[in-house]
């Protein structure tokens, strides 16, 4: 049977081609029963006789069928004709977010949006136990509005106990267009156990999205090898090259967020995806250009504030000391301060400090009573964003990015408290006590 604008495929009417790839062709199609434009992908003639292939086929139709998301492509049908198995899907009008990456990084009010929606519909997919298993830009679309869909679970895995890892040791496709391969995904977007041939579940794709977000926010791919390899072996065992050096405009929770994602290790990563897709939201709800106007205070106003540590839950006083001495220090005098609003809750902060990159403050607080948490402002930010870690305080950061934490800090005492010291990365991982 051969496929060409004016045919037919059942009772559809194919009028063009959208896009190819190793698990089939995708054309745009009208169903003249409901007037309206679909998109059909086609399994490749020479695979519809190939078991295997066929049953990846109909597993993706129901993956992705049993998924009601918006940010998850709709499947209406999946059929037959002249021997040819298709799959019959909502029509997207936009681009991929390849096509969108084509002239570099996204400002973050554009990047932190789609972001987000990936997100959602990744949590969605997870927590119906369904692993993607190819995510990549170019399985991505974004609409002229800004809606976010996700495409192609044709190599998602039912994450299901009675369910075996598939095997994987031969090379993986290295990208759209190529021949069908025997290992399943991209290689560029490969996870570290995925690349090794072990088996995968939901953290899988959340270095997936972590590598998708470090290109949005760069400009450039983690692991770029001249060889497909060499791509595999970068991902098994170097770090990518930091965020901050690349672009520092970068806010510093979206690369925490980031890290964290691309940790070699999957305990590392987010026991949810529904926790990083909140993680993302609390970057995007937060992000702000605008900073609250300053005003120089008076030496006497100065000395009450720094003698009573109650309003510190206003003015995070600790944070502006620090940044007044090393202004002090640069400019090799000793100017009024400026002192810029952080938050706007109340309670008692513990401590404060900065993190290397000189703008991002770090601190402990426990608001309304409750244990001590820790979170993370930069002026401007009209809120904190909590970090994902156990009651804590933090006591310092090294110029490497690592804290030195408190854990389950609390008083015993006039000016005295107690807990457990550990050491954590910014990404937020499981504290290490020590």
């Amino acid at each position: 049977m051969t496929i060409a604008p004016g045919s037919r495929l059942g009772p559809y009417e194919v009028l063009s081609p959208l896009g190819s790839g190793g698990m089939g062709d995708v054309w745009r199609a009208r169903d003249p029963r409901l007037g309206r434009e679909v998109a059909i992908k086609v399994l490749p003639e020479e695979l519809s006789s190939d078991r295997d292939r066929l049953k990846r086929f109909e597993r993706e139709a129901r993956a992705a069928s049993a998924l009601n998301h918006p940010n998850i492509v709709t499947i209406h049908e999946i059929g037959e004709s002249e021997g040819r198995a298709f799959l019959v899907m909502e029509r997207i009008e936009g681009q991929t977010l390849r096509e969108l990456l084509l002239d570099g990084s996204l400002a973050p009010r554009r990047l932190l949006p789609i972001a987000c929606q990936i997100a959602d519909g990744l949590a969605r997919a997870h927590e119906g136990g369904i692993v993607h298993r190819d995510l990549k830009p170019e399985n991505v679309m974004v609409t002229k509005e800004g809606f976010v869909k996700i495409l192609d679970f044709g190599l998602a895995k039912l994450d299901r106990p009675e369910t075996k890892a598939a095997s994987l040791t031969e090379l993986p496709t290295e990208s759209v267009g190529t021949a069908a391969g025997v290992v399943l995904g991209t290689v560029r977007y490969m996870s570290p156990e995925q690349a090794s041939g072990k088996p995968v579940d939901f953290r899988s794709d959340q270095f997936s999205f972590g590598l998708i977000l470090y290109e949005m926010a760069t400009g450039r791919r983690a692991f770029r090898r001249n060889t497909p390899v060499e791509t595999l072996s970068a991902i098994i065992r170097d770090d990518p090259e930091p965020i901050g050096s690349l672009n520092p405009q970068t806010p510093t929770p979206l690369r925490w967020i980031i890290e964290r994602c691309l940790a070699k290790n999957p305990e590392e990563r987010y026991v949810s995806t529904r926790d990083l897709a909140r993680d993302l939201a609390g970057v995007r709800d937060h992000l702000s250009d605008t900073t609250v106007p300053a005003k120089p205070l008076p030496a006497s106003a100065r000395t009450r504030r720094l003698l009573w540590p109650a309003l510190a839950g206003i003015l995070l006083l600790a944070a502006v000391a620090a940044a007044f001495f090393l202004m002090g220090e640069r400019a090799g005098k000793n100017p009024l301060p400026s002192f810029h609003r952080l938050t706007f809750r109340r309670g008692h902060i513990w401590s404060a400090r900065f993190t290397p990159d000189g703008q991002t403050v770090v601190y402990g607080a426990s608001w309304d009573g409750k244990p001590v948490q820790l979170f993370s402002t930069r002026p401007g930010n009209p809120e904190s964003v909590p970090l994902s870690l156990p009651s804590a305080d933090v006591l310092s950061v090294s110029s490497a990015g690592e804290l030195a934490l408190c854990l389950g800090r609390h008083s015993i005492g006039p000016w005295e408290t107690k807990g457990t010291l550990a050491r954590s990365p910014l990404s937020g991982s499981a504290p290490r006590e020590r």
